[in-house]
């Protein structure tokens, strides 16, 4: 059964910073590239960043690159995105997601407000 478990979300000001988290089982964690999306109110939910299996490549949509990063750590199945310099556009629900599989969590909240 596979489990994603999203945590590290909270209520920070304009431009702090936030560390999230995402714990996986139930499926082969390193042979997969991983990725975060997010889906604020209203909106669909779009691409944040993406990293390759072993680490050596990611990939960040316009809007969060230099000011999030993703990593991973094959050993510990978890995957992270840290996000500096949050704006109050980076407010939404977060999700990590194993790139072409159908599985989602529940995701982690992001509310940037001061």
């Amino acid at each position: 059964q596979v489990q994603l478990r999203e945590s590290g979300g909270g209520l920070v000001q304009p431009g702090g910073s936030l560390r999230l988290s995402c714990a996986a089982s139930g499926f082969i964690f390193h042979s997969y590239a991983m990725s975060w999306y997010r889906q604020a109110p209203a909106k669909e939910r779009e691409l944040v960043a993406t990293i390759s299996s072993a680490g050596s490549t990611t990939n960040y949509a316009d809007s969060v690159k230099g000011r999030f990063t993703i990593s991973r750590d094959n050993v510990k199945r978890t995957v992270y995105l840290g996000m500096n310099n949050l704006k109050s556009e980076d407010t939404a629900v977060y999700y990590c997601h194993p790139v072409g599989r159908s599985n989602w969590g529940q995701g982690t909240q992001v509310t940037v407000s001061s």
